[in-house]
This record gives C-alpha cells, sequence and structure tokens, in this order.
C-alpha cells in the first residue's frame, strides 16, 4: 500500500499555460500530463466555469528538478484560497474519508468527498487554520 503524500496544487487564474511555457523556459520544467476543459469525459455545465474557458487547462502535472506539482486555471477569474492547495492522497477511501473529516473539524467544505472520472474518492475542504486541502484517492483502474 503506498503511503499518503502530498503535492502542491497551483491555481493560475487562467494563466496556467503561460507560468507552464515560463516555467519550462526558465526552470527546465518537464510538463507530465495536461487536460482541458474541452477534453473533460464529464461535461463542465451549470455555469461553473467562464464560457471562454474550454481551452484552459483543467489539470496539469509538471516536474521541476525532483519535485513534482499539479496545476490548474482553477475555476473561474478568480484566485481560490490563495491561489494554491495541499492536495493529499491517501491510500483507500477509508483513509480518504478519515482525513478529509479530520481537517473539516473547524473548516469549510468547498466539495463533500465523492466520485469523480479521476478518482473514487476526491473532496476539497479549507481546514481550520485557512489551508485549502485536496484529498484524493489513486485513480480508479
Amino acid at each position: 500500500m503506498t503511503p499518503p503524500y502530498i503535492q502542491p496544487y497551483l491555481f493560475f487564474v487562467g494563466n496556467c499555460e503561460a507560468a507552464l511555457e515560463h516555467y519550462q523556459k526558465h526552470l527546465g520544467a518537464e510538463v507530465l500530463m495536461k487536460m482541458r476543459y474541452s477534453e473533460s469525459p464529464e461535461p463542465c455545465t451549470g455555469g461553473q466555469f467562464p464560457p471562454d474557458w474550454d481551452g484552459k487547462v483543467m489539470h496539469c502535472s509538471f516536474r521541476i528538478g525532483n519535485s513534482v506539482l499539479m496545476g490548474s486555471d482553477g475555476m473561474s477569474d478568480e484566485k481560490q484560497d490563495g491561489g494554491h492547495a495541499m492536495s493529499l492522497t491517501m491510500p483507500g477511501t477509508a483513509e480518504a474519508r478519515d482525513a478529509f473529516d479530520a481537517l473539516s473539524e473547524g473548516g469549510k467544505v468547498f466539495m463533500p468527498l465523492g466520485e469523480t472520472f479521476w478518482s473514487p474518492c476526491f473532496g476539497m475542504v479549507t481546514d481550520r487554520f485557512g489551508i485549502f486541502w485536496m484529498v484524493t484517492t489513486p485513480e480508479m483502474k
């Protein structure tokens, strides 16, 4: 079983593509994965996103040296909780629920734990200390 691990998740507020290019040019970043909103297997509905964001980055991962970071353009033209989050990957659903419940105590749930197209268990919460967390389990097979 893989132990829990944390990765920084950066929200670029519509500038993710430019940031990736900048990091590639100046920091030697290697883009490992990039998915645009238009490529999502689940439609983005309900006015969650600005109408012209189809070509924006829904999710990416990139390596700078030995560090792997994740990021996106976010979900709107405003920074979410300072423009970053901690992405906590837990080995299983039970562990993810325990961690999410603990982080939720005195905090604010942004997205309750639930199944997504990339994970059997994913949720977002700001803890009582003001840190934005994304709790997830490894992607579905």
